[in-house]
């Protein structure tokens, strides 16, 4: 059995919070009793107190006696209130007892009070007698016993408070109860809108639909990067059967001019309209070398980009390497009118010799077939490293040649991608070589960036770092 996200999120965050406000309300609970016990208890022993100070003040110093309608007085007073009391001599004889006289009436106060604090709070005990000497000008001229229910008892007043106090924290327990549970569904809705609009927009990217995108949880910061992943490899998808179906397009562009003159020219021969010359020979086999040498590179694309590519690496100077190939493609540059020049400083690296002369050959011979004038500068510089990285390199190919378009850029490393849509043969190779010089930088873990000032037309800069 499956449940919801909402669901499963309200059930979680209401059982935590619930139970934190029982925990704490049993707590403060515990607490409020125990601190009101106290104060109970100190009333008590205040109250008896000032029992014993205001039957002090019944006795009368000229008569050596006590006030016996004052301390009747007292005594009936106190017995409303639980205190039971009895007056009696320095020779031991009782004055005064509430029990001789209000006999019934003390029985029922006490069954009262027994009554309320067993049942309200589960208090149980029994009535409890403390003596203290009534003392006058230094001597005792008495003692007042005083009867109550102990350990603690409450009045009625004091049992309305604490019965309200406890009714207050039930009823405050079940609103924050109730109100948890509503922000709990509130809270889990929230979080799970999100993600079920996730899922949904996953299922119609797994079904094909590329369009769909998601708003951003502007609050929740993993939410919003889980939209932005999605948004992104919805596009990433989308651009993707866009450039498969140009990489189909292009393949059969490629694949359909040399078969259409090959199929031309052998039909021609069949049918005795053309004559199997040597010149016609020889154009058709160009054609077919052509499609060798097409069929060659996409293997050798393919061969590059497997993970298991093998390096031979050593170390050695870029900037030598470099050296050795603007030399051999001065001649070009000059033929064209072009200036080709080096700024190399020794940099060190630790790679394939003759991998990364493939992806400088390329580089080179790309700058010099699309730069009419100006200059071609090639410059090498070590990279900044950290203490025991191996030693890396940055160079750069930059020509003021015709440019990339800013729309072609992102693209001038995939497979057959050519900024001349027509893909003319007299304007470029097939679109492999770039490829290729990114394979190979990847494999080296480097990276390769193309920049071309805006608007094009200015010229490019080739980056590569490895």
């Amino acid at each position: 059995m499956t449940v919801t996200l909402r669901k499963c999120l309200s059930l979680v965050y209401a059982l935590f919070v619930s139970l934190s406000l029982f925990v704490l309300s049993l707590v403060i609970g515990l607490a409020a009793r125990r601190l009101f016990s106290d104060y109970v208890k100190g009333n008590i022993e205040e109250s008896r107190a000032e029992i014993v100070r205001l039957i002090g003040e019944q006795y009368n110093p000229f008569f050596r006696d006590f006030n016996r309608l004052g301390v009747g007085a007292l005594g009936m007073h106190f017995m409303h209130q639980g205190y039971l009391i009895s007056l009696e001599d320095t020779a031991g004889r009782t004055l005064w007892s509430v029990r001789e006289i209000e006999s019934q009436h003390c029985a029922v106060i006490m069954e009262e009070i027994q009554t309320r604090m067993k049942d309200e709070f589960q208090v149980t005990g029994g009535f409890r007698t403390a003596s203290y000497p009534v003392v006058l000008d230094g001597a005792q001229v008495g003692t007042v016993a005083i009867e109550s229910f102990g350990p603690v008892f409450y009045s009625e007043n004091e049992s309305r408070f604490i019965t309200s106090l406890n009714r207050v924290f039930a009823v405050s327990g079940l609103f924050f109860v109730a109100l948890c549970v509503i922000l709990s569904l509130l809270l889990a809705t929230a979080l799970s809108r999100p993600i079920l609009d996730t899922a949904t927009a996953a299922e119609k990217i797994a079904s094909g639909d590329f369009s769909v995108r998601l708003p951003p949880a502007r609050r929740i910061r993993e939410l919003s990067r889980l939209s932005l992943a999605i948004n992104d490899l919805a596009s990433a998808l989308e651009n993707g059967e866009k450039w498969q179906s140009r990489l189909t397009s292009d393949i059969a562009h490629e694949l359909r001019t040399p078969l259409t003159v090959l199929q031309g020219n052998i039909e021609g021969m069949i049918d005795g309209v053309l004559e199997p010359t040597k010149e016609r020979l020889e154009n058709c086999n160009g054609e077919i070398a052509g499609l060798n040498k097409l069929i060659n590179d996409l293997a050798k694309l393919s061969l590059l980009e497997r993970e298991h590519l093998v390096l031979h690496r050593s170390g050695f100077d870029i900037s030598g390497l470099l050296a050795s190939l603007v030399s051999q493609f001065t001649p070009l540059a000059s033929a064209k009118g072009l200036s080709l020049t080096a700024n190399l400083e020794r940099a060190p690296v630790h790679g394939d010799y003759d991998r990364l002369t493939q992806v400088f050959v390329n580089l080179l011979s790309n700058a010099v077939k699309y730069t009419d004038t100006g200059s071609i500068t090639v410059t090498a510089r070590p990279a900044p490293r950290k203490s025991g990285d191996a030693p890396r390199a940055i160079v750069t190919v930059e020509d003021t040649g015709i440019g990339i378009p800013p729309e072609d850029l992102p693209h001038v490393f995939d497979r057959l991608y050519r900024t001349d849509k027509s893909r003319n043969r007299d304007t470029g190779g097939a679109g492999i070589g770039l490829a290729v010089a990114l394979s190979i930088v990847k494999a080296h873990g480097g990276t390769i960036t193309a920049q071309s000032p805006s608007p094009a037309g200015r010229g490019s800069v080739f980056t590569v770092s490895v």
